[in-house]
């Protein structure tokens, strides 16, 4: 008995000691290696930086003069630099030229010297000088840059140099760990690393890129870099970070590889990036409109204007609709059909499917191409004869204004004054233009006063309004 529990015993320690011995290898192996992926990729890695010549003038408004501050003062620098000796009467008045620099990084996707870059790196730059890793310096040629996509082309007289790996962000997964090699701060050939924190991401004016966010340290300098995936593939263009300080906060942004390409690839052969173009201004479908559209749940992105001439508008898709499907690809958010109407084809037709007065149909839209710039006018507007419901003092609208607002047609109520109540809280304001309520057309006061009042209480309403940033659809309850 005694020998079999000394067994027992001898047997338990030893799966003890087994356990032991293989939980940290288990964990050593679980966790990624990046050190060859750094040391073979860190040689197509570049450091960017670049100077701007400017010019400001010494003069300065309300006659601002220098304050007197002792000779030896590090203020006497700043304000001879800035507003010469005399602070704007007499020599200093002249304009003073000075030099800017910055700094960036970018990777080699050519062994010839073709170099991928952000374009706010080099945008205004006089003069663009790549570092490679075995410090020889190259003054680079700007062979294009887009804006839209903050993707800029390079070009180096170097031959036979390191060149990164391509991948695809088709099978790349949140959770998966990346890799980020840059410049920050001027720290060349810094590794950091991270998981990708989500995929497609929409920021505030920039509507044609679907950002891969990740939590790799990104910092000024590291713009431009390439994100690599554990295979050694570039996945992405590292290319902003949300700050309050202007460091690295745990959230970080990079350009899709393929978009970032496909723009290196027109501007290499054409110079210039076309993009797809559909012609309306959308917003996202809240659940109170959800509700007020007859919706089971907030989907797809809500057509509030037609712009005039474009694409959208001879196709027939009205102010209102919401598209649901394009080319088949299904539109959960607003923020998903810029990037997908952008990378479509120019002059080839896409079938849309939408949402209209509760029902789904299909409208068939020949895409154009992307105007250089787009601009909605929009102007103050007069008070009138007015309308009170809701809280709201309304107008109408004279031609005048309409031709101030660059509308077609003279349609529309002017929200004059807002008091509390239920349009207030719907974020209806003074100066809005009310051109739809429901599925009804506004033209006039009459329209307005008509719709208002076959609403049932209770019932919750989309209200179209055109204000100073363009249009939107608000959902406002009508109160029982």
């Amino acid at each position: 008995m005694k020998a079999m529990l000394c067994q027992s015993r001898q047997v338990i320690i030893g799966i003890c000691l087994l356990l032991l011995w293989i939980s940290p290898n288990v964990q050593a192996r679980s966790l990624p290696d990046f050190v060859e992926l750094a040391k073979e990729n860190s040689p197509s890695v570049v450091n960017i930086s670049t100077k701007q010549r400017k010019t400001t003038s010494n003069r300065f408004r309300h006659n601002f003069r220098i304050p007197d501050v002792p000779e030896d003062s590090p203020l006497n620098e700043f304000f001879e630099r800035f507003f010469g000796q005399d602070g704007g009467d007499g020599p200093g008045d002249a304009p003073r030229e000075y030099d800017t620099q910055s700094l960036g990084s970018g990777f080699v996707i050519s062994d010839d010297g073709y170099i991928l870059t952000n374009t706010h790196v080099v945008d205004d730059a006089d003069e663009v000088v790549v570092r490679l890793s075995d410090r020889r310096e190259f003054v680079a040629q700007i062979i294009g840059k887009d804006s839209r996509s903050d993707v800029a082309l390079l070009k180096i007289d170097a031959t036979e140099l390191p060149v990164v790996k391509i991948g695809s962000t088709k099978n790349l997964q949140v959770g998966e760990w990346v890799l980020a090699i840059g410049s920050p701060f001027g720290f060349d050939h810094s590794v950091t690393s991270g998981i990708v924190s989500a995929k497609g991401r929409n920021l505030p004016n920039e509507n044609y890129v679907p950002f891969i966010q990740t939590d790799v340290a990104i910092n000024p300098g590291n713009s431009g870099g390439p994100l690599f995936n554990l295979d050694g593939e570039v996945v992405g263009v590292n290319s902003q970070i949300f700050s309050r300080t202007g460091g690295y906060m745990g959230l970080s942004f990079a350009i899709p590889i393929e978009m970032a390409m496909n723009v290196v690839n027109q501007l290499r052969t054409t110079g210039r990036v076309t993009r797809g173009w559909l012609g309306v201004l959308i917003q996202d479908v809240t659940r109170e409109l959800a509700d007020a559209f007859g919706m089971r749940h907030p989907k797809g992105a809500l057509v509030a204007r037609v712009l005039p001439g474009s694409p959208a508008s001879k196709s027939g898709l009205q102010v209102g609709d919401v598209i649901l499907k394009f080319n088949e690809e299904t539109i959960s958010n607003s923020s998903m059909l810029p990037p997908i109407v952008g990378a479509s084809r120019i002059d080839r037709p896409a079938d849309l499917t939408v949402l209209r007065k509760g029902k789904e149909i299909q409208v068939k839209v020949e895409i154009g191409e992307l105007p250089a710039e787009e601009a909605l006018a929009e102007a103050e507007v007069p008070q009138q004869n007015s309308e009170q419901f809701l809280g709201l003092v309304v107008s109408e609208i004279t031609s005048e204004q309409q031709k101030a607002l660059g509308l077609d047609s003279g349609e529309g109520v002017l929200v004059e004054e807002v008091h509390a109540g239920p349009a207030q809280e719907a974020g209806i304001k003074q100066g809005d233009l009310i051109q739809m309520i429901g599925q009804a057309r506004i033209r006039n006061l009459a329209d307005f006063r008509n719709q208002m009042e076959q609403i049932p209480a209770g019932e919750t309403v989309a209200v179209l309004v055109q204000r100073r940033s363009g249009q939107i659809f608000l959902a406002v309850r009508i109160p029982k």
